[in-house]
C-alpha cells in the first residue's frame, strides 16, 4: 500500500512539474503567482522569482526580464503585468502572453522601479539567455556583462552555451571568461587549480587581475600567532607609528598621549605649586613634563602615557601579518606560482614592445637623416635647413590631400611629388648659397640656420600656425595587437617598410649606378675624382638635391605620425645630426647604425624614467659625447684618403 501511494505521489509531482514547465501555461499566470515579489522586489526575495521565471522555459522571459530591469513593466489597477514604453502621458503597451499591443493612460498603471541591487540580479539571469542569443551582438553584449561584474551564478549557464557556439571568436572569449569565473568560482578546489594554471600563459590585464583578486588579503594583529591563510608576517619596526595606529584602531592599546594633553591634565592637578611632588618651575621641558604625567598615571589620576618606549613594548607584543581572503592554501599557493609565470612573460613582452617602439623610433630617424648623411658625408655642409625640408614634405602631402580626397591615392602621389619639390628646392638653396660656402664650416651654419628660419616664416605665413592634419588611410589605423603588452600602429609598421625601401634604394644607386660610383668617389678623394674626369661641383649639386628629395619623403611619412607645423623640422634636426655623426659620415649604414643605436637608447632611457622625456633626451645626448670621445669616427668608420682628413 506505501508503495502504491508513493507511486501516486511520484506521478501526482512528475504531472505537477510539468504543468509548472508546460509552455502552454500563460505567462501571466507565472507573474501573478508571485505578484507581489514582483511589484516590489527586494534582493532577498527576488532570487527565487527569478529561478521560477528561468525554470519556466517560457519564450517570453527575456524579454520580459529585458523590460523589468529597464523599469518598462507596468502594472494596472487590477494587478496585470504590461511592458509599456511611456510617451508623455500616453503608454503604449504589450500583453506579455499575445505580444498584442494598445494604448493607455500612465494615469492608471502603475511602473515598477526595481532598484540598482535587484537591476543587477536580474542583469545575471537574463546572460544565460543572452548567451545563447542568434545574434552575436547580443552574446558579445553578454560577454562584456559578465567581465565587467563577474559572478559566481554566471559560470553554469556560460560553461553550457560554449560548444552550441559556431562563432570563433565569440566561442574563444567564453572559453577565456569561464577559465576566469572557474579560477574565483568553481565549487571544486581542482577545477580551481586548474583554470588557475591555464592562467600562467595569460598575460592579459584580465588574467592578471583575476589572479591578484585571488591573491587578496587583509591586515590582522593578534596576541598570539595568526590562524588561516597567513600570506605574510610583518616586521612593525619598519613603521612603528602606522603599525601602533593598527593597534589602536583594533582597541588594542591607548592612543598616543600629545603635549598639549599632557599639559593640560599636568594644570589641572597642581597642588600647593606641585605636580605630583614636583615644582612646577622645574616643569620647564618635555621631559620633566612627561616624568610628572607619568606619576599621574602611575597613581590613577590621568591615562597611561604612551610614549615611544610604550610604542615600541606593545608593538614587541602583538603579531602583524596580512592573510589571504581565500582560505585555502593550495589555490593560493597556484594562484601565486601563475602570477609569478604571467609576470616573466609579461616582463619579456614588455621588452619585445619596447623593442618595437624602439626599432619604429630608429626608422623615422633613419628617414630623416639618411638625406643629412648624404649631403654631409659628400660635401662637408652643415646644413640647418634640413629639418624644414622634412616640413616641406609634410605640407605637400597635407595640400594634396586637399586635392585629392581619396587619401591613400593622395599618399602615393605626395610621396613623388614632396622628392620633386624638395629636390628643387635643395639644388636651388645649394647653387644660390651652398657653392659660394664650401670649406667654410661656420659661415655655412649660419647661412642655412638663416635659411631654416626664413623657411619656418614662410611656412607661417601661407599655413598658419596651427597644426595641420596629414591623415593616414583606413587600412594605417588602428594597430598590430599581438597582446595586451606587445603592439604596434600599422602607422609606425608603414614607416618601418619604408625605411626599408630606402635603405635598399640607396644602397642600389650609390653601389650600382654611375652617380652612386661617382658619389663614392667624391666622398673618399675629391681631389683624385676630378682628376678622373668627374665634375664634383655637379656632383655636389646633384648630392645635395638627393638629400633634399629623400628629406621631403620622410616628411610626408613623419607627417602620417606626428604633427605637421612650421616647427616640425627643429624636432629632428638634433637627432638627425647625432644619427649621422655617431652612424659614420657619410655612410648609410653607418646612418642605420647611429638610428638604431638613438632610438633604442632613446625609449630605454624613457622607460626608464617615463615622467621626464626632457631629462631622458638630456641623457642620451651625454651618453652620445661621452661615445664620441671613444669612438670619434663612428660606429661605421669612412674608409679612404677622406676618412684622415
Amino acid at each position: 500500500m506505501r508503495r502504491i501511494i508513493l507511486a501516486i505521489a511520484l506521478i501526482f509531482g512528475t504531472l505537477h512539474s510539468a504543468q509548472a514547465q508546460d509552455p502552454a501555461t500563460p505567462f501571466q499566470d507565472i507573474l501573478q503567482t508571485h505578484g507581489g515579489e514582483i511589484a516590489k522586489p527586494s534582493r532577498k526575495r527576488v532570487g527565487v522569482v527569478l529561478d521560477q521565471l528561468v525554470g519556466s522555459d517560457l519564450t517570453q522571459v527575456p524579454q520580459f526580464l529585458e523590460a523589468w530591469a529597464a523599469k518598462n513593466v507596468w502594472q494596472d489597477l487590477d494587478g496585470t503585468f504590461f511592458i509599456g514604453v511611456a510617451d508623455g502621458a500616453e503608454l503604449t503597451l504589450t500583453d506579455v502572453d499575445t505580444s498584442d499591443t494598445f494604448t493607455g493612460q500612465k494615469s492608471e498603471f502603475i511602473q515598477l522601479k526595481p532598484n540598482g541591487g535587484v537591476r543587477r540580479l536580474i542583469g545575471t539571469a537574463l546572460v544565460q539567455f543572452q548567451l545563447s542569443d542568434p545574434d552575436p551582438e547580443r552574446r558579445m553584449e553578454a560577454l562584456t556583462s559578465i567581465a565587467r561584474k563577474p559572478e559566481a551564478a554566471q559560470l553554469a549557464p556560460l560553461l553550457a552555451s560554449i560548444d552550441g557556439d559556431a562563432d570563433a571568436d565569440i566561442k574563444a572569449r567564453k572559453v577565456q571568461l569561464a577559465n576566469f569565473l572557474s579560477a574565483r568560482f568553481a565549487d571544486l578546489p581542482a577545477d580551481r587549480i586548474a583554470a588557475i594554471e591555464s592562467l600562467s600563459r595569460d598575460t592579459s590585464v584580465e588574467a592578471r587581475s583575476v589572479l591578484n583578486q585571488i591573491l587578496t588579503v587583509k591586515t590582522g594583529v593578534s596576541k598570539n600567532a595568526p590562524e588561516g591563510n597567513v600570506a605574510q608576517i610583518l616586521d612593525p619596526t619598519t613603521a612603528p607609528d602606522a603599525f601602533y595606529q593598527q593597534l589602536i584602531d583594533a582597541d588594542l592599546a591607548p592612543t598616543r598621549t600629545p603635549p598639549d594633553v599632557v599639559r593640560a591634565a599636568l594644570e589641572a592637578n597642581i597642588i600647593d605649586g606641585r605636580v605630583a611632588d614636583i615644582p612646577v618651575a622645574l616643569l620647564d621641558t618635555d621631559e620633566a613634563r612627561n616624568r610628572a604625567y607619568a606619576r599621574l598615571a602611575e597613581a590613577g589620576t590621568v591615562p597611561q602615557l604612551v610614549t615611544d618606549v610604550y610604542r615600541d613594548a606593545a608593538l614587541s607584543e602583538h603579531v602583524f601579518y596580512e592573510i589571504y581572503s581565500e582560505t585555502d592554501a593550495t589555490i593560493t599557493a597556484a594562484a601565486q606560482a601563475a602570477l609569478k609565470s604571467v609576470e616573466t612573460r609579461v616582463g619579456w613582452a614588455q621588452t619585445a614592445d619596447l623593442a618595437l617602439d624602439g626599432l619604429s623610433l630608429a626608422s623615422i630617424y633613419f628617414l630623416a637623416a639618411i638625406g643629412l648623411a648624404i649631403t654631409f658625408g659628400v660635401m662637408g655642409v652643415i646644413n640647418m635647413a634640413h629639418g624644414e625640408f622634412i616640413m616641406m614634405g609634410a605640407y605637400t602631402g597635407y595640400v594634396v590631400q586637399l586635392f585629392i580626397p581619396d587619401y591613400t591615392v593622395s599618399i602615393l602621389v605626395a610621396l613623388p611629388l614632396a622628392f620633386a619639390i624638395t629636390f628643387g628646392a635643395g639644388v636651388t638653396m645649394e647653387r644660390l648659397v651652398i657653392r659660394h660656402l664650401y670649406h667654410r664650416p661656420l659661415e655655412t651654419l649660419l647661412a642655412t640656420f638663416g635659411i631654416s628660419i626664413a623657411l619656418q616664416q614662410l611656412a607661417k605665413n601661407i599655413f598658419g600656425t596651427q597644426a595641420r592634419p596629414l591623415t593616414s588611410p583606413d587600412w594605417l589605423d588602428g594597430a598590430l595587437v599581438f597582446s595586451d603588452v606587445i603592439q604596434i600602429s600599422y602607422i609606425r609598421i608603414a614607416i618601418f617598410v619604408l625605411a626599408l625601401l630606402f635603405l635598399g634604394l640607396i644602397l642600389f644607386v650609390l653601389k650600382r649606378t654611375r652617380l652612386g660610383l661617382e658619389v663614392r668617389a667624391v666622398t673618399q678623394n675629391p681631389g683624385m675624382a676630378a682628376s678622373m674626369g668627374i665634375n664634383p661641383d655637379r656632383i655636389n649639386m646633384l648630392t645635395f638635391g638627393l638629400g633634399s628629395g629623400i628629406a621631403g619623403i620622410a616628411g610626408v611619412a613623419i607627417g602620417l605620425y606626428a604633427k605637421v607645423t612650421s616647427e616640425m623640422g627643429a624636432d629632428y634636426i638634433v637627432q638627425s645630426f647625432m644619427t649621422v655623426v655617431v652612424g659614420g659620415v657619410g655612410n648609410v649604414w653607418g646612418t642605420l647604425a647611429g638610428a638604431s643605436m638613438i632610438g633604442f637608447l632613446q625609449k630605454g632611457i624613457e622607460w626608464l624614467n617615463p615622467s621626464n622625456t626632457l631629462a631622458a633626451q638630456t641623457y642620451m645626448i651625454l651618453f652620445i659625447i661621452l661615445f664620441i670621445q671613444f669612438r670619434p669616427k663612428g660606429i661605421v668608420a669612412l674608409k679612404g684618403r677622406a676618412a684622415a682628413d
